[in-house]
């Protein structure tokens, strides 16, 4: 029973505390169910014996829908695989982000205890936006813009990825308003040939290698201390292109644990 709760329920789930599980809440259950009581030290001790370890949890939606998932990874997304396959066609993974100009300079500066660090912003609040797309063998697309993003930013970039990868492709998304609008129906109807998009299960960035490069993108881009928004976009596109040269790293996003699958 203990180890069931522990393997499979948040303390929130047993109503005993926060939603991580902490030694003092694992304390907490060990009492509850069996009556002994442990200090911190010993539950460590105790959890480690058994297998347990710290460890630093992935987030998901409350809205995840399980069975979807499970569809995707067990009919869907095979299916994809096979259809490109015969096709010859290119998989990419696509997805958009945005940088703002107030958001915290990633990472931390050493300084004297006592004595916090100052970095000089431009305080003005200005953003740019990335649309992205990545395939397994490395390749990287990518547009950055300024504007909104909406169905002509996104089919012009489509347009563009069919382009660049000079054959069909398969392109692997997740669900934006976006993406399911009818000006995007109306141009993939045109473009059947060149270009497909196919729509992942609702509320799981876990699945998609391109959330990696957009997590990449904003540790590396210092945002805050650019002075403009096409000072923003300029720092932005020469992330990317390096990026591009760099094909072993764009591959090792899709050898993340959760990502797997995509390679498989």
């Amino acid at each position: 029973m203990l180890f069931q709760a522990m393997a499979d329920y948040t303390p929130e789930q047993l109503l005993i505390g926060g939603p991580l599980w902490a030694r003092p809440l694992a304390a907490e259950l060990i009492r509850m169910v069996t009556g002994v009581a442990m200090n911190e030290r010993g539950v460590g001790k105790w959890l480690h014996r058994h297998g347990f370890s710290p460890q630093r949890p992935d987030r998901r939606s409350y809205r995840q829908d399980q069975t979807k998932v499970n569809a995707w990874l067990r009919d869907e997304y095979p299916t994809i695989v096979a259809r490109a396959k015969t096709e010859k066609a290119v998989e990419a993974w696509a997805d958009q982000c945005g940088l703002r100009s107030d958001t915290a300079p990633p990472g931390r500066s050493w300084a004297l205890k006592g004595q916090t660090p100052v970095v000089g912003v431009d305080g003005r609040r200005f953003r740019v936006n990335i649309m992205s797309a990545i395939a397994s063998r490395g390749a990287l697309y990518f547009t950055v813009f300024t504007e909104k993003f909406t169905a002509k930013v996104f089919t012009t970039f489509l347009d563009r990825l069919a382009r660049q990868a000079g054959r069909k492709v398969h392109v692997i998304g997740d669900r934006h308003p976006v993406h399911r609008s009818k000006a995007v129906r109306a141009w993939l109807a045109e473009n059947t040939q060149r270009t497909e998009l196919h729509l992942m299960p609702g509320y799981s960035p876990e699945l998609n290698p391109d959330e990696l490069l957009n997590a990449d993108i904003k540790r590396n881009i210092h945002a805050a201390r650019t002075r403009s928004a096409d000072d923003l976009a300029r720092e932005t596109r020469r992330f990317l292109h390096r990026r591009q040269n760099q094909p072993h790293i764009v591959r090792g996003y899709f050898h993340a644990r959760r990502l797997r699958y995509t390679i498989e």
